[in-house]
């Protein structure tokens, strides 16, 4: 694979309060044409996250044709799961007209930095807004005790499947962990199944975080696209017969940071979607989404 970058799309917008920091996790919605609303978090002055969104044309991405005053999803009342914050994850069609948002529920700690959960947020139809669930869809439990990261999920004829990240354990300092990627299974979105076990691992090289898996199923197999971090973050790609055991082969990634600029530092956080025959990504770079997010679309596989 060959990913040729079309540009930094979108910075965040400092006069709205709850983006004064931030476009981190792009997905992208397909809202008709070559119409695309790509979903991402925001911060607020008190460095809290909200999801919001902004419109695009896939033939003129860097022209920003509208964005949400509000937040589609903001941080929960205070002792709630998201009291802390909400981080895009996955936005996938129910089959009956609902839309559901799979997000992280951000909930700050004392002795360590935080203890996430995932949450599901629910839309009757593409413009009726969310709404949340009150409790977490995927919560803390024996097969994850530590926290949990950005879900990815994909439906199919014989159920639901979500790619997420969970933090095996903290280490000496507040920032240290060990985050890997598993999976879980459900028949409805809505209950879900784990085993604990670990899907996609680590290399090795000093890697400590595996996390925002996107994955397509094509073929009779599974493709995943995701960060990895050791010194900064990278993208890397793997493969799988069954979505639950993973080949890692990042050399086939086929993007990395630039020379100079806002993605010289990092690249993370992708989304792969196609669209009128040609595939495209969303990604990060610099500062974990702090100077917003750009796209690339596929020259070759």
């Amino acid at each position: 694979m060959r990913w040729r970058k079309l540009g930094h799309i979108f910075q965040p917008d400092r006069d709205l309060p709850w983006m004064r920091s931030h476009a981190a996790n792009p997905v992208a919605e397909h809202r008709g044409g070559d119409r695309f609303r790509v979903y991402f978090g925001g911060r607020d002055e008190r460095d809290r996250s909200s999801i919001g969104w902004v419109e695009i044309d896939l033939r003129k991405p860097r022209e920003i044709l509208a964005r949400a005053e509000r937040p589609v999803i903001g941080p929960g009342a205070a002792g709630a799961f998201d009291e802390s914050g909400t981080s895009m994850g996955s936005l996938v069609p129910a089959g009956d007209g609902r839309r559901f948002l799979y997000y992280v529920g951000w909930q700050l700690g004392a002795d360590v930095p935080w203890r996430n959960r995932i949450g599901l947020a629910v839309s009757r139809d593409a413009r009726a807004p969310f709404e949340k669930r009150a409790a977490p869809v995927v919560d803390l439990s024996a097969a994850d005790p530590h926290s949990l990261s950005y879900p990815w999920v994909v439906r199919a004829d014989d159920g639901w499947t979500m790619w997420y990240g969970s933090n095996l354990g903290w280490g000496p300092g507040r920032d240290d962990m060990t985050h890997v990627i598993k999976c879980a299974a459900s028949r409805d979105g809505i209950a879900w199944a784990r085993d604990g076990e670990t899907a996609l691992g680590f290399r090795g090289d000093g890697e400590f975080a595996l996390s925002r898996p996107c994955v397509l199923k094509e073929g009779g197999r599974y493709r995943m696209w995701f960060s990895y971090r050791g010194a900064a973050y990278r993208i890397g790609y793997a493969e799988s017969a069954d979505g639950r055991r993973w080949v890692r082969d990042d050399a086939r990634a086929g993007i990395t940071v630039s020379e100079s600029g806002w993605d010289s530092e990092s690249i993370e956080y992708p989304h792969v979607f196609d669209h009128a025959g040609r595939r495209y990504m969303l990604y990060n770079g610099n500062g974990y989404g702090s100077t917003g997010f750009g796209l690339a679309v596929l020259d070759a596989d």
